[in-house]
């Protein structure tokens, strides 16, 4: 059973910037996606940024240039480094990270596993 930790979250003002942290434990993690998703008060998750375990990645328009997701294997954890922070960017991150894929497909796939989420402000 996969154990997601999240970390980092927290109150920036606007253009600033943050780092997240996930540690995942409880299983192999080869071939498996991670990913960092988000849900503002009253919308969907929808995803922010993916990693495959080869290195290729995947991004939502509305981050790209701005948020940069690194993994590392041998330590089993996802990074989104956050900057130029918008407060259309506050919302709750959550960390996922996929079932064993075939290939990569962009995005916390199949059978995602969450973390408990970590909250980001972006003040005005």
């Amino acid at each position: 059973q996969v154990h997601l930790v999240e970390s980092g979250g927290g109150l920036v003002q606007t253009g600033g910037s943050l780092r997240l942290s996930c540690a995942a434990s409880g299983s192999s993690f080869s071939r498996r996606a991670m990913a960092w998703y988000r849900q503002a008060s009253g919308s969907q998750r929808e995803l922010v940024a993916a990693i495959g375990s080869g290195g290729e990645t995947a991004y939502a328009d509305s981050v790209k240039g701005r948020f940069t997701i690194s993994r590392h294997n041998a330590e089993n954890t996802v990074d989104l480094q956050m900057h130029i922070l918008k407060p259309e960017d506050t919302a709750v991150y959550y960390c996922c990270v996929g079932g064993r894929y075939v290939r990569f497909t962009g995005r916390c796939y199949p059978d995602p596993s969450w973390g408990q989420g970590t909250q980001v402000t972006v003040s005005s």
